[in-house]
């Protein structure tokens, strides 16, 4: 069973699933096809391929178009997935356009994959930090029942842009020589090299951010619970790539950490670094014979881990009833992005949806 795929949009995204279409063995029927604003050449998952400037014909015959993102002064999906739909695509768009609009569902495939069927024309993808969190609550939210969530992310620059990249890598010489620090205003409020800010997205009358919003009511509506009470704050770090997230929950029912421990060793898309490290300088140099292992974003760039979500420093929340901690990382241009477009469609393809 083979697909004919067109991908709309490019940039770190685009990139990633170009890279996550080849390495996942995504059976194509002939190579993606790949459209933007313009037409040029670029180089795409490490392939050089040739891009077409978007156009209603190039849709007709696809099974499956991947949505990148942004691309124009519209939202690539509100410009051409209708266009897609009536050449006869399915519509996987990691853009935010849909993503809270009742009658598309937003899917993360390990928790509700159910939601799509072959008259789910539409489907939208969540917020890069959105994803990893539901993947590791939605197991946790079954066994015992979620009460209350309180969240803090720490997102790396690549969640804005390569140009946030770009950004930072200029601001680091400045900074290790000590002199003023040069910052481009329509990325960052300020510098971000050698600082942390709680500023992603715009701010809304209340104080919070859309990024923080965004998490807020991605999350109740993956999860089925209008009412869940969530809180969050966002924050930009001086790194490249991956986001990790300080979650405190809070429970209906008793569960231990090591009741969470087993049921998220056996979720899907989880990957749990939590117990006795295994590195011997721990003892030899840092005197510590209870030091744990735990996930952070370094560890994205392994192979085994780069579609995964990780979780570690699972422990108790001695101050409330029934509560645990969490510390979740997970790479967000991968599984917050590139990867769980792809999974959707993979999951369809099983299904016998497309194909």
């Amino acid at each position: 069973m083979t697909v004919r795929a067109g991908l709309v949009g490019v940039g770190p995204v685009g990139d990633r699933i170009v890279r996550c279409v080849r390495e996942r063995s995504f059976p194509l029927s002939k190579p993606l096809r790949v459209m933007a604003t313009s037409a040029r050449t670029e180089i795409l998952g490490g392939e050089q391929i040739q891009i077409q400037e978007t156009r209603a014909e190039l849709f007709e015959g696809l099974d499956v178009v991947f949505f990148a993102g942004r691309e124009g002064a519209k939202g690539a999906s509100v410009q051409w997935a209708q266009t897609a739909i009536e050449g006869g695509a399915y519509c996987i768009d990691n853009g935010s356009d849909f993503r809270l609009d009742p009658t598309v569902p937003l899917v993360v495939p390990e928790i509700n994959m159910d939601e799509v069927s072959e008259e789910t024309r539409l489907i939208a993808s969540p917020n890069c930090s959105t994803i990893q969190l539901v993947v590791a609550l939605a197991p946790l939210h079954r066994a015992a029942g979620i009460k209350r969530v309180v969240v803090s992310t720490y997102q790396s620059v690549s969640g804005w842009g390569q140009a946030a990249v770009e950004e930072m890598e200029r601001q680091l010489p400045a900074c290790l020589r000590g002199n003023p620090v040069e910052c481009d205003p329509s990325i960052f409020a300020r510098p971000i090299m050698l600082d942390c800010l709680p500023h992603i997205d715009r701010f809304m009358a209340d104080g919070y951010t859309k990024e923080e919003m965004k998490m807020v009511d991605e999350t109740r509506k993956i999860l089925s619970e209008p009412d869940m009470p969530i809180t969050a704050t966002a924050v930009r770090v001086p790194i490249p790539l991956g986001h990790s997230e300080s979650v405190n929950l809070e429970f209906e029912q008793p569960i231990t950490r090591e009741e969470a421990m087993d049921i998220l060793s056996q979720a899907p898309g989880v990957v749990v670094i939590d117990g006795p490290t295994e590195d011997p300088a721990a003892v030899e140099y840092r005197n510590d014979p209870q030091e744990l292992q735990y996930p952070t974003a370094a560890d994205i760039y392994e192979d085994r881990y780069k579609d995964m979500v990780l979780v570690g420093r699972i422990r108790q929340d001695n101050t409330i009833d029934n509560g645990l901690n969490l510390w979740i990382v997970a790479d967000n241009l991968r599984k917050g992005a590139a990867t769980n477009v792809v999974q959707i469609a993979e999951s369809m393809l099983a299904r016998g949806i497309i194909g």
